[in-house]
C-alpha cells in the first residue's frame, strides 16, 4: 500500500471536509435502482412502513446491556477461530479496563472461557451468520446499542487476507499486514497508553490506524457506486478524489463514529451473500464510508507514527479521564411544551389536539423524505405525566444536555401551555431549566405572523412589565439556569416590545426586590426581519444573544432535479450544509457575550405539508461537526460562559429533535455527547 505522510493525510482530510456536502448527488438519486442489495430504491422499498430493528430481536432478552460497562469497548469479530488465542494475548496488553463484545461466525462456538486470557471486565459472545464479512456483525452490535456506553472503541477481527499476496498494488502478505496491526495498535501497554492518551488529550482525533493503512482514492475499487447510495441515506454527497479511510478494518476509533452507523439503517438484506469477494460489496463500501463519516463529523484520522508520545499520564489517571469525561460546555436545548391537550387548542383545532396530531399526519414531499418523523423510546407522550419528565431528564444528563430552555407563552397576561413547566417546578425532578418568552402571535400557520392570528401579543392591553411578575416563581427555583449567579431569561422578539429598554430596567429592579437577584437577559438571534436587535441589544440592557438556527443563517436553495419532488410541493428545499457553513463563518467573529448554537434539523412539513421549509442534508455526523464548532468557539471563556444552544430537544413538528426517533434512534444524542467531551 502506498505510504501517505502525515501532511498528506491532513491535506486529504481538510480537502474532504471542505468538499463534503458541496454537491447534492441528484443523478445518483435518479439512478436509485441500481442492481446491488444496498441500492437506494431497494432500501426505500424495504423500509416503507417497516419498523427498523437491524439485529436479532432475541438479543434484547438474551443479552441485556452490561450493568457496569467499562470505559473502553472492544469489538472482536471471529471467523478464523484459530486466531482467537493470539488476539486475546494482544488485548491483554490494554492497560485500562475494557469490555469485549465478540461476534462469532466461525461455526465453532467461541466461549467466554476461550476469551478469558484477554482480561476484559465484561465479555459477551454473540453467534452470527457468516454474512457481510466483519462489517454486518459490527453493524448488528451497533444497531443493538451495545457500543453506546463507550466513547473509545477498538475494532479488530481475525484477519488473514490471503488474497493480498496476489494484489497488484498492495505489498506484503496477509500475515505481515495482520502483524503490523498488532505491532502498531496493540503489542504492549506503553504503546496502547500512548494511543489512548492521544484520544484523551486531542479531541479532534477520530481514528488511529496502523502505519501504511490509511488509503485514498486509488483504492475505490468497485465500491464507489455502493458508497454513493449509502450516503444518500444521510443526504450526503462526496468528492471522489478525497476518499480517505482506514483500510483493513482494524483501528482505534471514537465511539460516535461507529454508533452513528445506526443512522444508515443497514440490515441483513443490504449485504451480499458470502462467496469470497474481495471488492464491490456493501461491506467494502462501509469500510470506506467510515473515513468519510469521521471527517464529516469533524474528526481527523492518524496513522500510529503520527501520535505524539510526550508526557504520558499514569494509567490510573488515564482510566479516570476515560471513565469520567468532562463536559467542555453547558449545552442548553430548546424545549416545546405542546405535548398535552389544553382548552385553547381544543377550541382552535378540535378536542384532544396536541403537537402529535400534526406530527403523525405528515407525508413525504420527495422520494426518501423522512416523514412522518415518529418517536421511538418515549412514544407519543403526554406532558401531564411526571414520568416523562423524569425519563427525559435522565436521558439528557446521560448525553450532556445540561438544561432545557422552555418556550414560554404569555399573551397580555394570559398563559398557554404553562402546565409542563409548572409541574416541573412542583416536582423534585433534578432538571435544570430556564425560559424563553416566545412573544409572537400564535397563528394557524405556526409562523408568528400577523395573519390568521389565534391569539395575539397585545402590549397595550397588558404592559410587558407585568410579565416578570408571572414568571417570578420560576426564576426563584433553585434549578433555574444561571450565569455568574444571574438567572438566564431569553426573549424571542424583544424589539417588538414598546419601550423595551424601560421594560428591561423594570424587570431587573423587580427581580432584585423579589429575591431572584440579577437577570442575565438574552435576545434571540432571529435577524432584523423578526424584530431581532442584532448588535444594538447591548445598548438596550441585554447582555447577549443566543443562536436559534436556522434563523439569521444563510438560506441556500437546492435544485429539485433528481429528488423526485411531489408535483403538489410549493415549499422550499434548503441546504443544511449551506446554513452550517454560514454558521461556522459567524462563529469566527462571535461576540464574547453571545451563545452559539446548532440545529438538529428543520422541516415543518408536519405543519404545512405541501408548503414547508425544509433543510436537506441534516444527519447526525454533520450535526456533530456543527455543535463541536460551537463548543470550540466558547472554549476560551470562563466556565460560566461556556454555553452552547441546540435547536431543539423536542420540536417534533419541525424535525428538530434530539429525543430518540424511529428513523435516527439515539444517534443525535450520541452526536451531542461526542461534541461536548
Amino acid at each position: 500500500m502506498r505510504k501517505i505522510t502525515k501532511s498528506g493525510i491532513q491535506r486529504r482530510v481538510t480537502a474532504a471536509r471542505r468538499m463534503i456536502g458541496d454537491r447534492i448527488a441528484g443523478r445518483t438519486i435518479a439512478d436509485g435502482g441500481a442492481g446491488f442489495p444496498a441500492a437506494y430504491d431497494r432500501y426505500l422499498e424495504r423500509n416503507e412502513g417497516a419498523h427498523f430493528v437491524g439485529f436479532p430481536s432475541k438479543w434484547r432478552v438474551d443479552f441485556p446491556p452490561f450493568e457496569k460497562p467499562a470505559a473502553i469497548g472492544v469489538h472482536l469479530h471471529v471467523y478464523y477461530a484459530d486466531l482467537v488465542g493470539e488476539i486475546c494475548e494482544q488485548l491483554a496488553q490494554i492497560p485500562v479496563p475494557f469490555d469485549l463484545i465478540v461476534t462469532d461466525a466461525s461455526g465453532t462456538s467461541v466461549t467466554a472461557d476461550d476469551l478469558a486470557a484477554a482480561g476484559a471486565k465484561n465479555v459477551r459472545v454473540l453467534e452470527v451468520e457468516n454474512h457481510g464479512r466483519d462489517i454486518w456483525p459490527l453493524i448488528q452490535v451497533v444497531n443493538a446499542g451495545y457500543l453506546e456506553p463507550y466513547d473509545l472503541i477498538f475494532k479488530i477481527h481475525t484477519k488473514k487476507s490471503a488474497w493480498r499476496e496476489e494484489h497488484a498494488t498492495l505489498a506484503g502478505s496477509g500475515n505481515e499486514w495482520k502483524e503490523s496491526f498488532y505491532r502498531d495498535l496493540l503489542d504492549n501497554s506503553e504503546n496502547i497508553t500512548e494511543i489512548i492518551n492521544e484520544f484523551v488529550t486531542n479531541p479532534a482525533v477520530g481514528v488511529i490506524t496502523s502505519n501504511g493503512s490509511m488509503a485514498g482514492a486509488e483504492h475505490w475499487g468497485s465500491d464507489e457506486e455502493i458508497f454513493a447510495h449509502l450516503l444518500l441515506r444521510l443526504q450526503l454527497s462526496y468528492n471522489r478524489e478525497d476518499l480517505c479511510f482506514p483500510s483493513g478494518s482494524i483501528y482505534w476509533i471514537r465511539g460516535f463514529v461507529l454508533q452513528g452507523l445506526r443512522s444508515l439503517r443497514l440490515d441483513a438484506a443490504d449485504f451480499e451473500s458470502e462467496s469470497g469477494q474481495i471488492d464491490g460489496t456493501t461491506a467494502h463500501a462501509v469500510e470506506r464510508i467510515i473515513g468519510h463519516l469521521a471527517i464529516e463529523a469533524g474528526y481527523s484520522m492518524l496513522e500510529r507514527n503520527q501520535v505524539d508520545a510526550d508526557s504520558l499520564p499514569s494509567v490510573d489517571s488515564l482510566a479516570e479521564q476515560l471513565a469520567n469525561p468532562q463536559w467542555r460546555a453547558r449545552c442548553v436545548s430548546f424545549y416545546l411544551p405542546q405535548f398535552h391537550p389544553f382548552a385553547e387548542n381544543n377550541a382552535w383545532w378540535g378536542k384532544g389536539f396536541t403537537e402529535w396530531t400534526n406530527v403523525s399526519k405528515a407525508r413525504p414531499v420527495y422520494r426518501g423524505h423522512n416523514q412522518p418523523l415518529l418517536p421511538s423510546e418515549f412514544g407519543f407522550y403526554d406532558l401531564r405525566l411526571d414520568e416523562i419528565r423524569e425519563q427525559q431528564t435522565a436521558l439528557a444528563k446521560q448525553f450532556g444536555v445540561h438544561a432545557f430552555m422552555y418556550y414560554y407563552y404569555w399573551f397580555s397576561g394570559k398563559k398557554l401551555m404553562e402546565m409542563p413547566i409548572e409541574r416541573l417546578v412542583a416536582s423534585d425532578i433534578d432538571q435544570p431549566f430556564c425560559i424563553m418568552w416566545a412573544n409572537e402571535n400564535w397563528t394557524r400557520r405556526w409562523d408568528g405572523d400577523t395573519k390568521n392570528v389565534l391569539i395575539a401579543q397585545e402590549y397595550d392591553k397588558v404592559p410587558a412589565e407585568q410579565f416578570i411578575e408571572d414568571v417570578m416563581p420560576l426564576l426563584k427555583d433553585e434549578r433555574y439556569l444561571r450565569v455568574d449567579g444571574a438567572a438566564v431569561l431569553a426573549v424571542y422578539r424583544i424589539a417588538q416590545i414598546p419601550n423595551y429598554a424601560e421594560v428591561i430596567e423594570h424587570w431587573r429592579r423587580r427581580a432584585r426586590e423579589a429575591g431572584v437577584g440579577e437577570l442575565h437577559l438574552m435576545s434571540v438571534d432571529v435577524g432584523a426581519n423578526f424584530d431581532g436587535l442584532n448588535q444594538s441589544y447591548l445598548e438596550a440592557g441585554i447582555q447577549g444573544a443566543l443562536a436559534f438556527a436556522p434563523h439569521n443563517h444563510e438560506y441556500v436553495h437546492i435544485p429539485h432535479d433528481g429528488l423526485g419532488v411531489d408535483r403538489r410541493f410549493r415549499g422550499n428545499i434548503l441546504s443544511y450544509q449551506g446554513s452550517l457553513r454560514d454558521g461556522l463563518k459567524k462563529m469566527t467573529a462571535l461576540p464574547e457575550s453571545d451563545f452559539p448554537g446548532a440545529m438538529v434539523a428543520f422541516d415543518n412539513t408536519a405543519r404545512r405539508q405541501w408548503e414547508p421549509d425544509l433543510w436537506y442534508g441534516s444527519n447526525p455526523y454533520t450535526f456533530r461537526r456543527w455543535l463541536r464548532a460551537c463548543v470550540e468557539a466558547v472554549a476560551h471563556r470562563d466556565e460560566q460562559h461556556r454555553v452552547v444552544i441546540v435547536n431543539a430537544w423536542n420540536e417534533w413538528a419541525e424535525a428538530a429533535v434530539l429525543e430518540p426517533t424511529q428513523r435516527w434512534g439515539r444517534t443525535y444524542l450520541q452526536a451531542t455527547r461526542a461534541a461536548l467531551i
